[in-house]
């Protein structure tokens, strides 16, 4: 495999780490001054963009059927495997749990517009915007942003389990036409 397919995947599965540590950070008690800002947003989606829509043509430049592709997974060395699998798990999970974890009678989306704080009621007598306390605002917070920074970090997973396959398959490949 390509030392351009290791750094892209390498990298992928680093920021997938990073940001599903920093997911998991959401449910540490105690105000978090990282996740009041909306560009945590930014800095999670973008760089889970450009790498994933990379991953996609890589694996499309390798162009292997399904069962070529499953064997080039298998090809690579054990702890990537268990490394690949344990992030997407790590996602999924963090994912499950927020989404299980919302109650239908829960504030939701906090934001601050002119000096006042709002969240979503979802209940179905207060249903909309409601204006709360500082303090609600502050605890809803990092809850709100958790999705928003463990999807990309399952896209990363998943683009770096894509890259690492496809340079696996290329080698394969490269390998049969040499001989």
């Amino acid at each position: 495999m390509g030392w351009t397919f290791k750094l892209h995947g390498g990298i992928a599965a680093a920021l997938s780490a990073a940001l599903l540590a920093l997911a998991a950070l959401t449910w540490v008690p105690g105000a978090l001054p990282l996740f009041e800002p909306q560009w945590t947003v930014a800095v999670a989606f973008v760089p889970a963009f450009l790498i994933c829509v990379a991953a996609i043509g890589r694996m499309i430049l390798a162009s292997g059927d399904k069962h070529a592709l499953w064997q080039a997974f298998r090809c690579l060395p054990g702890r990537v495997q268990a490394g690949l699998g344990a992030l997407a798990v790590a996602g999924v999970v963090i994912v499950a749990i927020h989404a299980a974890g919302s109650e239908p009678g829960r504030l939701q989306d906090a934001e601050k517009s002119d000096g006042r704080y709002y969240a979503f009621d979802p209940g179905p007598d207060t249903r909309g915007t409601v204006e709360i306390s500082k303090s609600e605002y502050l605890a809803l917070l990092p809850e709100g942003r958790r999705t928003f920074i463990a999807i990309p970090g399952v896209l990363l997973a998943a683009a770096s389990c894509a890259v690492l396959t496809a340079g696996e398959l290329r080698r394969a490949d490269r390998g049969v036409a040499a001989r």
